[in-house]
Order: structure tokens, then sequence, then C-alpha cells
């Protein structure tokens, strides 16, 4: 009887160590999935073609000493907004300056701006590192007062008196450095709904950040890739695609 007790218990508890890893895991990718980059040419973007090209059937953003960008710069997906919606991708980059990937965001188009191309709003960051909490992934409002609002390995909320509230550790340093694929290509899934925003590196939840600030939220607004101003760069993106989840 003790025997078959233990045994229960053994096979709950690895029930639930199984069910927590598949919460985990990013979810099936949805049929039908819309392409936004077709691998020739950047037909339904809008970008500074000084620093954006098609190269081998890759969308590439490239700076250099010479041919800098002039503040922050994105190329812009020309195909409608983004509300509630898988997004998945992937991308490699050196590790000399950062990028990112903008979502819900806005355009701004203010006479005061250094280039035509500026965007704020929700930022799936993108980096060639592995120490956190300066790694590929977290949440930066891009261009507002929040700076960095979920690192990756939270579960956070940001509440309407204007803090952030951290409840989970969902990854460690020595499991992030185990997931990135330094100098090479790493997946990126985004899903979000309604307030509640989810990010997915190779497969694995990195974070999971709900939005409850009533005035700062952003519920919808366009999709764009980030160069970011200073140190020579590049980054390239691949397999560009979106579920729209209404």
């Amino acid at each position: 009887m003790i025997r078959t007790v233990a045994l229960l218990v053994l096979v709950g508890f690895c029930c639930d160590v199984m069910a927590a890893d598949a919460a985990r895991n990013a979810p099936a990718e949805p049929s039908g999935m819309q392409t936004l980059f077709n691998g020739k040419d950047l037909s339904g973007w809008d970008g500074d073609q000084r620093l954006w090209s098609v190269k081998d059937g890759l969308l590439r953003g490239e700076t250099t000493a010479e041919n800098p960008a002039m503040g922050n710069t994105f190329i812009i997906w020309k195909g409608g907004t983004l509300k509630d919606f898988d997004l998945r991708l992937s991308f490699r980059m050196n590790a000399s300056n950062n990028s990112g990937i903008q979502y819900r965001s806005r355009h701004i188009t203010e006479s005061n701006v250094r280039n035509k191309w500026v965007v704020r709003g929700y930022q799936h960051e993108l980096r060639n590192e592995i120490k956190l909490p300066t790694v590929s992934g977290f949440i930066y409002d891009e261009g507002g007062k929040r700076g960095r609002m979920c690192l990756v390995g939270e579960q956070a909320t940001w509440e309407p008196d204007g803090k952030k509230v951290a409840t989970t550790e969902l990854i460690d340093q020595a499991d992030f450095e185990k997931l990135f694929k330094l100098d090479d290509w790493n997946d990126v899934v985004i899903v979000a709904k309604g307030n509640h925003i989810q990010h997915y590196l190779n497969n694995r939840l990195i974070l999971d950040f709900t939005d409850n600030d009533p005035q700062l939220a952003l519920s919808e607004g366009i999709f764009a890739l980030q160069l970011h101003a200073g140190k020579p760069m590049w980054v390239e993106f691949k397999n560009i695609r979106l579920s729209d989840l209404k």
C-alpha cells in the first residue's frame, strides 16, 4: 500500500512537471499565417533604403561609419495594424549594437524627429548577448517613459499606479545561455491578447507581461523593425509571418 501511494505521488509530481514545461512552450503555430516579407524585395515595407535591403533572401538592416542611422530608425510594415496577434520571425545580428521588433506602435511624423521612420511603442528588444538582464527579448517602451517594462525571466504586471510588480522567474542565467544562439539564428514568437503579452525565444516562454495602466497600455498599432543609432551594426530577418487572433 505504501509503495502504491508513493508511486501515485511520483506520477502526480511528474505530470505536474510535464504540464509546467508544456505551459512554457510556444503555442502551436496557427494555420494559414500571413507571410509579411517575400524574400525578393521591400514590397510592402517603408524604410530608409540607404540602410535596408534584401540580401540572399533575407531582410537586412545595416549601418556603417560612412552610412550611419540618423537617430533610431525603422522599416515599417505597411500591411495594416496589429491588435491581438501571433507574430513569428527569425533573426540574427552582430553584437556591436541592438535592434528591436516594434509592435502595437505608432509612426511619428512630426517635423522635429531626426528621420522619416521614427516609431514609438512596445518593443521586443533584440541583442546578440547572453548576460541577463541585458539580453534579447525584454519589453522596452521605445520613445516612452517606462523604459524596460518587463525583463527576460519575469512574469510581471504594470499597475495603474505606475508600479511594476514582478511575480515569477521564468528563466535564469544558466538556462538562457543554453537557449540563446550567439551569432546564429534565433526564433521569436510574440503573442498578444488584450493587455496580456508573451515573448518566446526558441520555443520557450521568456517573459509574461500584463499592462494594467489605463492610460499607457497599447491595444493596437503598427509593426516595424529597428536599426539603433550609434555604433555600426547589422541585423537580418527571415520567415516573418503573422496571424490575427480576433
